[in-house]
């Protein structure tokens, strides 16, 4: 199979060794002959490092490589089955690339947009054949991240849909479908995660250091939401929390922080920049968090019925099905549990109570309950079982 990438940065590096490790041909469309050999340069020191663990042998190693090659012309791709983009999160740019590009692939040949946030549907429009197009989005980095989802614009034909899920399918992953909404599943489920817990460090019920350690020892994620934050880039972060909060035409759950927008126009990035959230410059001392119980508890049962109570929305505007969201947050970013299962575990009626609870308390709209949580509880019912 002939697949095309567009772009040799992080992602689309990623998605090309995916793609080339399950033997497709891959020509990876670059204009900048540095990036070129960075990206040859960083693919062959990943492919030493899996042979040195052992988990490829040294002809799987060279096959691989070989099956990548650089172009510097769109009119290379014209062989091309699969073509993905996977360049800067800029709809104008993306839809130049894509209305020459369709000048040159076959009828035949599927158009796909590795995009975050953007409207697949307003990509399709681009094409004289919006039908063959589709969002296909890898999490990064995607030689390691199992999930992908599949984002079919209401353009997209139920053939393309079903034939770009088998071919990521048929690559390792791990595939999920979403309805073509800002943040499909995972970047708008996760929202909360990020902004409850700026909310109550802007309260001032703890600092930073302590509500990621509630959060990872008492909640059981495996990063805080600072260390996360820290970890994504304030600026990256930053960007889709506001590109998020505009498409869902300013709608309060999804309002980014003066804290973030602060940090992000100060350059403190993260690790990347060496200040965020936290100081990683050498020698700098991480604070200790407080470890009080009770205030952990109450930091991280915020944050989860937050995270719950969205997880519900997108199922009740039917954003994806019950099994694909829990999946999503589990295998894309690494939840510790499906979140509609978590409120099975916690209780429908105690979700709907501790969310009616914030409302009362602050009277502002992304305290709103869930409609279909509300639903469930006055029937009794659960999302499993």
């Amino acid at each position: 199979m002939n697949v095309a990438i567009i772009g040799s940065g992080t992602m689309g590096r990623g998605i090309a060794q995916v793609a080339a490790t399950a033997d497709c041909s891959v020509k990876v469309y670059e204009t900048n002959p540095e990036i070129i050999a960075l990206s040859q340069s960083k693919l062959a020191k990943i492919m030493a490092r899996l042979v040195e663990k052992g988990r490829i042998t040294n002809e799987q190693a060279a096959q691989i490589q070989a099956n990548i090659s650089y172009v510097d012309s769109l009119k290379d791709l014209a062989d091309s089955d699969l073509v993905i983009e996977a360049i800067i999160e800029n709809l104008d740019i993306k839809k130049a690339v894509f209305s020459e590009l369709e000048g040159y692939v076959s009828a035949d040949c599927i158009l796909a947009s590795n995009t975050s946030s953007l409207s697949i549907a307003s990509l399709a429009a681009t094409c004289k054949q919006p039908e063959r197009f589709i969002g296909i989005h890898f999490f990064n980095p995607a030689p390691l991240m199992k999930l992908v989802e599949i984002i079919p614009a209401i353009q997209t034909s139920e053939a393309v849909t079903q034939k770009a899920k088998s071919i990521v399918d048929d690559w390792g992953k791990l595939t999920v479908l979403a309805k073509d909404t800002p943040g499909f599943i995972v970047n708008r489920v996760a929202r909360p995660f990020y902004s409850e817990a700026i909310r109550q460090y802007e309260e001032g019920i703890a600092d930073f250091a302590t509500i990621d350690w509630a959060m990872k020892e008492l909640a059981g994620f495996r990063m805080g939401p600072f260390e996360l934050m820290d970890f994504i880039g304030n600026d990256i972060n930053y960007t889709v929390t506001e590109t998020v909060f505009q498409a869902f035409f300013y709608d309060p759950r999804y309002k980014p922080s003066f804290t973030q927008k602060r940090l992000s126009e100060a350059g403190f990035y993260g690790r990347k920049s060496g200040r965020g959230y936290y100081n990683y410059a050498e020698g700098a001392t991480k604070p200790e968090p407080n470890t009080d119980q009770a205030l952990g508890q109450q930091i991280a049962d915020r944050i989860v019925i937050r995270l719950i109570n969205e997880a519900a929305d997108a199922l009740y505007f039917n954003i994806a099905s019950k099994e694909d969201i829990d999946t999503a947050m589990t295998k894309g970013v690494n939840y510790p549990k499906g979140l509609l299962a978590w409120a099975d575990e916690i209780g429908i009626q105690e979700c709907v109570h501790r969310m009616d609870a914030l409302f009362d308390e602050y009277h502002e709209t992304q305290y709103r309950c869930s409609p279909l949580l509300r639903r469930m509880a006055k029937r009794e019912e659960k999302f499993y079982g």
